[in-house]
């Protein structure tokens, strides 16, 4: 019955696609609780140390030479792009509401299947489209955006969405081009590293041993959610992904409810419904592939 997990396609997609967003849910909940004292700037500067660091033990018990690649300017620019929209991204929650700012930074989906089709050529499926727009939909009604409340500063967390799309179509690249895992993931974690440390003496306060054992479990889940997007993505199509963004949201509302006792409206429950049809359409048929 789980043949489907040792051979690439669909379904083996949806799954790593879906621990992608558990992951990053459970990053939210500690995210938040290190925003309680410590800055965003610094906060996003031990990420992604810790998370160079637990590349590069991991590449230390390796036999091959992972350092080497033929493809280093894409970890550059891979690594620019993540620290500016990782920046834009936190920096937007803090001038507008919570709620707009999160519906905007899940267009990254919407961005994400024309960037498919032009630059890696992928076949859109008519599922993909539908699970796309209903998903969306369970947002519109979840957060309730309304036009008189987004002004100029939207602008911010919308560069941000496009960023991370943009992020993606050159993760599937590089995945294809058979790049190893722990390559990516030690020179991303090492060029965020090197840029964010340029503000971090602006903002820095000094962490404690707590706070410290949380950012490194922070830096070992944004390895994993990298982890599994290269799973995901040599799996299945960008396209056939891309629809799974949105199960984030049933996951952030159940940690919200666990961990700070956060319960979610009634808009929050029906938009969460929508959600799932989105994604149970996505995955539908998948067991032909």
């Amino acid at each position: 019955m789980l043949y489907w997990f040792s051979q690439k396609g669909l379904r083996q997609g949806i799954f790593w696609a879906s621990m992608i967003y558990l992951t990053s849910a459970m990053n939210d909940v500690l995210s938040k609780c290190l925003g309680s004292r410590l800055h965003f700037v610094e906060i996003s500067f031990f990420r992604f140390f810790f998370s160079s660091i637990i590349a590069l033990i991991a590449i230390s018990f390796s036999k091959r030479n992972l350092f080497k690649s033929t493809i280093h300017k894409w970890h550059l620019w891979r690594g620019a792009l993540g620290a500016i929209a990782l920046g834009l991204c936190c920096y937007s929650v803090n001038i507008m509401p919570l709620a707009e700012n999160t519906t905007i930074l899940f267009s990254e989906s919407l961005f994400m299947l024309p960037l498919a089709a032009v630059f890696l050529h992928e076949k859109i499926r008519a599922k993909s489209l539908y699970a796309t727009f209903i998903g969306f939909l369970g947002l519109l009604i979840m957060f309730r955006p309304s036009a008189s409340n987004i002004n100029i500063t939207a602008i911010i967390p919308t560069i941000a969405a496009i960023l991370f799309a943009t992020m993606n179509v050159m993760i599937k690249k590089m995945v294809d081009s058979q790049e190893n895992n722990l390559t990516m993931l030690f020179y991303f974690g090492l060029y965020t590293t090197i840029i964010t440390s340029i503000l971090v003496p602006f903002f820095w306060q000094t962490p404690t041993i707590s706070e410290l054992i949380l950012i490194a479990l922070l830096g070992l889940g944004a390895n994993l959610i990298q982890l599994f997007i290269f799973l995901a993505y040599r799996a299945s199509s960008a396209a056939d992904i891309t629809p799974i963004r949105y199960i984030e949201l049933p996951f952030a509302m159940i940690f919200g409810f666990a961990f700070f006792s956060q319960v979610p409206e009634i808009t929050a429950i029906v938009g969460a419904v929508f959600i799932i049809v989105g994604t149970l359409i996505s995955s539908r048929g998948a067991s032909m592939v």
